[in-house]
Order: structure tokens, then sequence, then C-alpha cells
């Protein structure tokens, strides 16, 4: 089966994203593009976020899992829905910044150490067209930072201070730790 999900070097991945305006959240065309990302990034063993460039649409949409938000991660608990955020902008981010190990879906077999924020607050619209701001720390603030660059037309690589070449996120981030103490 063709991997849906478009990889470096596909131009569509380097535009900045259009802004969905707001009477359009709620057309067929849209809604259509929300649940076709959901359904990609559901299929992702190792996913927990997907921008509509990396599904050929370059549109200011991109889809958080909702195991990500689910503060223990207990079999018996349901994860929570995905979270959609539609045209969102960063507006705070902490002056602290960490290391963190990063991969992407459209960047398949590599994974590096991207110093972002700590902390960012992410403003944008639900898929209902509904105004959400969402606080994240960690993770989360991480996530957020990586698919606001893609709705920009940047990868995860143009910022990393470190890559491997592995196809086990494990393997990649024991050999980041060995060589480079991240």
């Amino acid at each position: 089966m063709k991997d849906p999900i478009v990889q470096d070097g596909d131009p569509v991945l380097r535009m900045k994203a259009a802004p969905v305006p707001k009477k359009d959240i709620s057309s067929r065309k849209i809604q259509a593009l929300i649940a076709k990302m959901k359904k990609a990034l559901a299929a992702e063993e190792f996913g927990v976020a997907l921008a509509a460039p990396q599904l050929g649409e370059p549109l200011r949409i991109f889809v958080v899992a909702g195991s990500v938000f689910q503060e223990k991660k207990d079999e018996q608990i349901p994860s929570p829905p995905d979270r959609v955020f539609i045209n969102p902008t960063l507006t705070r981010l902490s002056k602290k910044k960490v290391e963190m190990s990063e991969g992407c879906l459209s960047v398949r077999g590599k994974y590096g150490t991207v110093i972002r924020h700590e902390k960012a607050t992410v403003k944008a619209q639900d898929e209902q067209g509904n105004p959400i701001t969402y606080h994240g720390s960690g993770l989360v603030g991480h996530i957020f930072q990586h698919e606001c660059d893609h709705l920009d037309g940047i990868l995860y690589i143009d910022k990393a201070v470190h890559i491997e070449e592995d196809e086990d996120m494990q393997s990649a981030r024991a050999k980041l730790k060995e060589k480079h103490g991240v």
C-alpha cells in the first residue's frame, strides 16, 4: 500500500500553508481532510501529530493524537479524542529551551535532537471553528512548535543539532545519547 504521507523532497512540505477561511471550516472538503488526517495518524504506530501539508494539502491545519494529552497511560482508560488545530499561531514561548529527540512521519528513518522552547501556547480554531487556546509544556509544547514549523515549510531536520539514521527510534535515541549525551 502506498504511504499517504508526503516525504521530504516534495515541494508541498516547503510551502507556507494557506489559512483556512472560517466559513470553510465546516465545508465537506475541510471536514474530509480532517478525517483523512486522523485516519492517517491512527495508522502510524509512533506518530503523535500530523500537519495537512504532510498529506499534500498546503493548509494551516494540524492534528495531535489524543493519547498525547492523556495524563496516565492506562490500557483501561481510552485515550481522549485527537485534537484539531486550524490556523494555529504560537502566542507565547518560554524563555527556557530544552533538547529533545524528534522524528517526523515525512522524514522516515531519521531522528534528531532539536532545541525548542520548553513551553508553548497555541491559539487556533477547533474543527467546529470555535476559538481555542492551549498551553503545552514538555512533549506537547514541542509538538506545537514542530507542527507550526510544518505549516511554515520548515522540517525538523532544518533545526536539528544532531541527526541519526535508523528505522527504530529507540536505537536512534540510544545512538544520540551515546554520541552526544542527549
